[in-house]
């Protein structure tokens, strides 16, 4: 990996009692970088997502994002460092319109607007991800899929400078997938480091320039998604024996 560091995993154990969700990981992520954070379901993905934007708090280890310790910060906090996410799940505001739900995220981001710059930023994050058209739409008139694209604008607004994608191209068919994997390379280009997790393998190879493999709480592989996919171990974790 070359390049200024944007995050850096040190040794980062998660436990919930007696089960180590995530154990001693540890990787680093170049400024403008995509990596693939990948792995079987149950492998620790989302949980170290959430450590990393402060959803969770980390049992023991380190994470700095762009040089500042937020190791035990707050999610508000993170935020404002610059780190924005999208969410497994899609969380909507259900009772506001598709402007209000984006606008949201300029209020309570890093990079705070009101007024007529927040609604006009709102309508840009829109057109940006192909809902122009659905500003004033009420988000129970949307599909699943353009949830989703309102909770990345919604990302997009306080202008993030890393992005984490958790399973934002699930549920996606091939046309919506390539949009998904045209709008992400848009990202990179503008200068934004992303972290993706996803099981679509072959935008895992399009977008990726290196993936970081877990199962079972533990970092297995690390390198380029050519090597990775093609790494014994890995190949087990998905497949089984019989495959490796």
């Amino acid at each position: 990996m070359t390049g200024i560091s944007a995050l850096s995993v040190r040794n980062v154990t998660k436990n919930f009692g007696g089960l180590i969700a995530v154990n001693e990981i540890l990787f680093e992520v170049a400024e403008h970088e995509v990596l693939g954070l990948i792995g079987p379901n149950g492998s620790g993905k989302t949980t170290m997502m959430n450590l990393i934007s402060g959803a969770l708090k980390i049992s023991s280890g380190n994470i700095r994002l762009f040089g500042h310790d937020i190791s035990h910060q707050s999610a508000s906090k993170i935020s404002r460092y610059g780190l924005a996410r999208t969410f497994q799940l899609v969380r909507m505001l259900s009772s506001m319109t598709v402007l209000e739900n984006v606008s949201a995220g300029g209020v309570f981001g890093h990079r705070k607007l009101w007024g007529s710059d927040l609604e006009a930023h709102a309508h840009d994050m829109l057109v940006k991800v192909g809902l122009g058209a659905a500003t004033h739409q009420p988000i129970y008139a949307l599909t699943y899929i353009d949830q989703k694209r309102v909770e990345l604008a919604r990302a997009l607004m306080s202008d993030p400078r890393l992005l984490l994608l958790d399973e934002w191209l699930a549920g996606l068919n091939p046309s919506e997938l390539q949009i998904g994997i045209d709008l992400i390379n848009e990202l990179r280009a503008e200068g934004r480091t992303i972290i993706i997790v996803e099981h679509v393998m072959d935008a895992i190879r399009s977008l990726c320039d290196r993936c970081v493999v877990m199962n079972t709480g533990i970092k297995i592989a690390e390198g380029t998604p050519q090597e990775v996919l093609a790494d014994e171990e890995v190949i087990r974790a998905y497949l089984g024996d019989d495959h490796a």
